[in-house]
């Protein structure tokens, strides 16, 4: 029979076999490459939004661009990994969750679809809405239709004996 234990301050289950593994020791590996991915990805966002800052009244370039790549490279990581090959445990949290996620951003796209909402700038800022979320869905069309064609031919051209990879 288990029973709780308070460590530290950190309750601890026991039972037969010893004190069961903290969350940390058995998530760790994650939430650090996830971390590390995302502080990555962020330094990589901020590089794009130097190049392509943003202007009062003009269109989010550096946004637009950065969330539009990281939907096509998603979709290019989702096929790789889970279609092409087995990666490790770590690659989808660290470059998925991560690196991907760092990179992209919702939240500024909201604030300066929000800031476009001004007298003059009103189409401006639903055409940023829209069209934002209409390339983004098509980089992740085209990214997995691409990597797909590219890289498992033989699977789309099942009436070829020959492999073409």
């Amino acid at each position: 029979m288990s029973e709780a234990r308070l460590s530290g301050g950190v309750a601890a289950e026991t039972g037969a076999t010893g004190p069961r593994p903290s969350w940390f020791r058995e998530h760790g590996s994650v939430l650090l490459v996830v971390a590390v991915g995302g502080g990555i990805g962020a330094e990589a966002r901020y590089g794009v939004s130097r190049l392509l800052p943003t202007r009062p009244g003009q269109f989010p370039w550096g946004t637009f661009l950065t969330n539009v790549v990281g939907c096509f490279a998603i979709g290019v990581l989702m096929v790789l990994i889970t279609e092409v090959w087995t990666g490790h445990r770590l690659v989808r949290p660290f470059l998925g969750v991560g690196f991907l996620g760092g990179f992209t951003t919702f939240s500024t796209y909201a604030v300066e679809t929000r800031n476009l909402l001004e007298p003059g700038t009103v189409y401006l800022a639903f055409g940023y809405l829209a069209g934002t979320l209409i390339a983004a869905m098509l980089a992740v069309l085209a990214a997995v239709t691409l990597t797909r064609t590219i890289l498992l031919r033989k699977e789309i051209h099942p009436d070829t004996d020959e492999e073409q990879v």
